[in-house]
């Protein structure tokens, strides 16, 4: 039986997500966050040596990170669904999600909890920091991106085709991390309510458990 290791609040959401569109069963391993660090639990790293989730286990096979995993639930059992009707769109934005578009999302992140847990004599020049960093590059770039989603949207409403796709699966977590905080167009906008409304999707939610991005 496959095993999701799942974490709340976490990319693993959308693993739940695609084994529910591809009616895959699955068994889910659940962590929770540390509640004061926010980072996964030490049990994690005996799955896999990072100790990050998501990762799945499907017999002998232990596959960790998002684009990875899709890739394999697509190669394994997507029998030509979530394949897009562009192959090479499909490729790119698999890869897209996680090493153009969530960088500039977590370093704002980064720098505003940093900014948010410097001892209160050095927080003037901590906010300083940060809002310099965010003005002059983070912000910027994540404007930059949220405009690229809007064009690549323009079109169909999906990102890899006329259909959704695994592609989107991957996109869901970027642009809901990025509505989060307001920085996403219409069209994004409109993406994400789509996805929220599919059956696949809310079937993930229940099995998943509370999930701050939806």
């Amino acid at each position: 039986m496959l095993t999701v290791h799942h974490l709340n609040n976490s990319r693993s959401q959308r693993v739940l997500w695609m084994l529910e569109e591809l009616e895959v069963p699955y068994e889910i391993a659940k962590y929770e966050r540390d509640k004061v660090t926010n980072l996964a639990p030490a049990a994690l790293k005996a799955v896999h040596p990072l100790g990050k989730s998501p990762v799945i286990t499907d017999g002998d096979a232990t596959i960790a990170e998002t684009g990875a995993i899709v890739s394999y639930l697509l190669e394994k059992y997507g029998n030509g669904r979530l394949a897009g009707s562009d192959p090479h769109a499909l490729t790119y934005w698999l890869h897209y999600a996680e090493g153009s578009a969530m960088p500039p999302l977590v370093m704002k992140l980064v720098f505003t909890r940093t900014a948010e847990k410097t001892p209160a004599l050095l927080r003037p020049l901590a906010r300083k920091i940060v809002t310099g960093a965010l003005a002059g590059y983070i912000d910027p770039q994540i404007s930059l991106h949220a405009g690229y989603w809007e064009e690549a949207l323009a079109g169909t409403g999906w990102f890899a085709g006329s259909e959704m796709s695994a592609a989107d699966i991957m996109m869901s977590f970027p642009l809901e991390a990025a509505a989060m905080r307001g920085g996403v167009g219409p069209k994004a906008r409109d993406f994400l309510a789509r996805i929220h409304t599919r059956p696949a999707y809310q079937h993930a939610l229940e099995k998943g458990g509370p999930y701050a991005f939806a």
